[in-house]
Parts: C-alpha cells; structure tokens; sequence
C-alpha cells in the first residue's frame, strides 16, 4: 500500500523524530511511506491533487488535528491522524480551529493519542467517539554518540570556567518557539546562579520561531548564568544529555515530551514545569520532579542537589517506567495494526 504521512518537519524536533520513527515502523511491514511537510500545501485541493497522482496513494496519515490533518479533509482515501499535542490542549481553544479539527475527526478512521488525558480532552472538546481513539504513548530510543566532548560543547556554548567538573549543568532541551516559553525560568535562575556560580542553565533547540529566538538570544546575552547553545544531531543531543545534572522543561503545553521521555532513558533526572503532558509521564518524585513556579523550580533544584537519594530514586523508577511504557516494540506493533485498518 502507498501511504502519504504528512507531519510539521521541522528539523531536530521531537514531531520530526516521531513522525520518522512511525514512517520506518509502516515501512518495516511492506508498505510505501511517503513522508512531507504539511507546510508545503497551502489547503487541501493541494493534497487531493497529490494524492491522485501516478501510482495513486492509497491511504494517508497525519500529526496534528489541525496543520496536518485539516489538509486531508477533501481527500478520498482513508486516514488516520495522531494528536500532536497543542492541537488538542491549544487549538481547541479557537473555535474556527475547532470545528475544522472535529470534521477531521469524524472522518478519520482512527485517532492516535499519546496520554489517556489527550483522549479524554479530545472526548470533551471534539467528538466523543471512544472507540475511534487509540491511546498509545511515544515509543523511546536514544544513541549517544561516543566523538563528543563535554568541555567544547560548554565552551562553544559560552560557558567560561576552569571547574567543568564541578559544574552543574541545566539542560533546557526545547524548540524555541511560544509554547515551550524557553524564557520562562531565566530571571529566577541567573538570581540562584549569582549565589552559586556553579549553577547554570543552558537552552539548546532549533529556531523554529525567528522573532522568539531573536529575543532569546538578546535576553541570554544580558543574563548571569545562562546560555544558548548551538543545536545539535540527536546523537550529540543525547550525549550532552547524558552529561548534565538534570534535564528541564518549561513548557506552558506539551502532548507528550520526547525530550523528558529520552533523559529518564538516559538515566538523567527530569524537572518539568507542572502541565497535563508532563504530569502524564513525570510522576512527583518517583519518575522526576515537577513544579509550578520559577521559585519552586529552584526549590526542587537544590533538593535534587542535596538529596542523593531522591536522586537515585527518581532515575532508577524513571528507566524502569520507560522501560515498561514507552517501548518501541509495542508502538511498532500498534502503528502497524492501525495503517492495516486503512486498506
């Protein structure tokens, strides 16, 4: 079967390395995946020409109710969609957007949601057709690459000290754009960075957003103790991942975070702000740490510092909770099940 899987392409981010993670799995069963950018077809009379083109496509698969699965609406081969995230915690919010999200809905043949709390969202604000959504969380593979040097990547993000080994490092791993807020946590961590200059934050993710990340790298510039790092391979991604004293997340909404998911399976304890999609994966002080405020950030910082337990804690339930939920095996299997449905 020739399949078209349209998804928001933008380079290194977690939709990216979904969307080819689930391309390869409907590959790996004999089909033919045709992965683009849903930001290439301006309305869906772009997509119905495409998909009658020779050889035809047979069926189509989108991420995101609204940018992608909007596009779909016209096409006369069966879909499925996958929830991103902010369509079902954002758009729905926008009444124009809605409406057009609960017509994709209905005419998808199956919906993918990452979290039960997507579902019921989805249930509450769409359409409450239960037995249409799946719930099948992210699946989770990291590879750290073995050339990759600590002290240059600090150093070539900005980072200037003798002591690299008593650092401690705060990974802000986030595409920049609004809905991650990158800025979120910057003037209540330079404050605690002052009084322990050990302490730094170090924000590392596309540009997806110009005027954003032009006000980023303004504020970075003028603010003790934070940084921006240049964006890197996933592989390399990993690896600074896997040096770092914890990995952090301010989102104001997220589906389901990759990045968290990648740090418990690196071992890395997590610190996410308190939003619907990180309480899903992050559970208080058994998988990671939550919080609700800048100031409670910092809080829950300084007791990851000095408590080596709840340290050890949290990263020894967090691998064996990513284990259990987020394999791969299981999503493969789930993906293919739902694109043999399409036939």
């Amino acid at each position: 079967m020739k399949l078209l899987f349209l998804a928001c392409l933008n380079p290194k981010t977690g939709n990216h390395t979904t969307a080819e993670r689930i391309r390869s799995y409907i590959e790996s069963a004999g089909h033919t995946c045709e992965l683009r950018d849903a930001r290439e077809f301006q309305s869906p009379a772009d997509v119905v020409n495409l998909v009658s083109e020779h050889p035809k496509f047979e069926a189509a698969l989108a991420i995101h109710l609204f940018k992608a699965g909007r596009l779909l609406m016209d096409i006369e081969i069966p879909f499925g969609v996958i929830f991103g995230g902010t369509d079902i915690n954002e758009d729905v919010k926008v009444e124009q957007k809605r409406v057009v999200m609960e017509q994709v809905l209905l005419k998808a043949r199956f919906a993918v949601a990452f979290t039960d709390k997507l579902k019921e969202e989805a249930e509450l604000f769409l359409v409450s057709q239960s037995s249409k959504i799946y719930i099948q969380p992210q699946g989770i593979q990291t590879d750290v690459t073995e050339k990759f040097c600590w002290t240059e990547f600090l150093r070539s993000s900005g980072v200037r000290t003798e002591h690299v080994d008593e650092l401690r490092v705060f990974l802000l791993v986030c595409g920049l754009r609004r809905v991650k807020d990158p800025l979120y946590l910057v003037e209540v961590f330079s404050k605690w960075h002052c009084e322990n200059l050990l302490n730094v934050l170090v924000i590392i993710g596309p540009k997806i957003d110009p005027v954003l990340s032009a006000e980023v790298e303004t504020v970075v510039k003028r603010t003790a103790g934070v940084f921006l790092a240049q964006e890197r391979c996933q592989q390399e991604l990993h690896a600074a991942m896997k040096r770092c004293f914890a990995v952090v997340n301010s989102s104001i909404s997220e589906g389901m975070s990759a990045a968290i998911l990648e740090a418990i399976d690196l071992g890395v304890p997590v610190l996410a702000r308190n939003i619907p999609g990180n309480a899903a994966v992050v559970q208080h002080e058994v998988t990671g740490l939550l919080y609700s405020s800048p100031q409670e950030f910092v809080h829950q910082s300084q007791r990851l510092l000095s408590d080596h337990e709840l340290r050890e804690r949290v990263v020894r339930n967090g691998k064996l909770y990513v284990e259990e939920r987020h394999g791969v095996k299981q999503e493969r299997e789930t993906y293919q099940r739902l694109v043999d449905t399409l036939h």
